[in-house]
């Protein structure tokens, strides 16, 4: 029986605003290339028959072909539009599964995600129909309500990361749902249609690059890398 094909849905919609830069935060230079450029390479080095697909908004679809260029080997690419919400721009990226596959969907500004969670996602997809990255909360938390707050047991919470990855078969109807405010990510889709998610072990460096401070951050996880 063939192997389902892997397809990554790369949401890749932000803004700078949070950034204080009028350029979107995904095209913003890390150690001289965009910041997508590293995010659609570790999809590449995970596997080489990843196909990728990449969600921009209509106004920066001019600036993925020098995102593009500075690839030796162009990439496996196919081109969705952003929509209104995460959940609009991912649904917008699953026309594009056209066959069995396990989607990765991953956010354009986590650079730093590894090829090799990556390819653990895709085991534990085949086995369990999905795979979550989560790491546990380092510092204390309160639970804050109309009346007052309350210390939390941090063991009990887990900060999510992409790559969310799932089977088709599982993603794809999960997004026929009418949107709800509530789906905050993929896995919050697929748990409200009736499917447990699954978590997976993810890494300190797969930071979101958000402000300015994060480019730092990843700059130097980047040139750690390369000692």
């Amino acid at each position: 029986m063939p192997s389902p094909a892997k397809i990554a849905i790369i949401v890749a919609g932000g803004s700078g605003s949070r950034m204080g830069s009028t350029t979107p935060k995904q095209f913003l230079e890390l150690n001289g290339k965009p910041v997508l450029h590293y995010t659609i390479r570790a999809f590449m080095e995970a596997y080489e028959d990843m196909h990728i697909v990449l969600v921009v908004p209509p106004a920066h679809r001019g600036s993925i072909g020098a995102v593009l260029a500075a690839f030796g080997r162009p990439p496996s690419v196919t081109i969705a539009e952003g929509g209104e919400t995460r959940f609009h721009s991912v649904k917008n990226g699953l026309q594009f599964v056209k066959q069995d596959a396990v989607v990765f969907v991953h956010d354009g500004v986590r650079p730093l995600v590894s090829p090799a969670l990556i390819r653990t996602c895709y085991e534990q997809a085949l086995l369990k129909g999905s795979a979550i990255p989560a790491i546990p909360l380092k510092d204390s938390i309160r639970e804050v309500d109309t009346v007052g707050n309350n210390a939390a047991d941090r063991t009990r919470f887990r900060i999510i990361q992409t790559p969310q990855t799932f089977l088709s078969g599982l993603l794809i109807p999960a997004f026929d749902q009418p949107y709800d405010p509530l789906f905050t990510d993929e896995a919050t889709v697929v748990e409200r249609s009736g499917h447990a998610v699954h978590l997976v072990e993810g890494e300190e460096q797969n930071i979101k690059i958000t402000r300015p401070q994060d480019l730092v951050i990843a700059s130097a996880f980047l040139n750690d890398s390369l000692r």
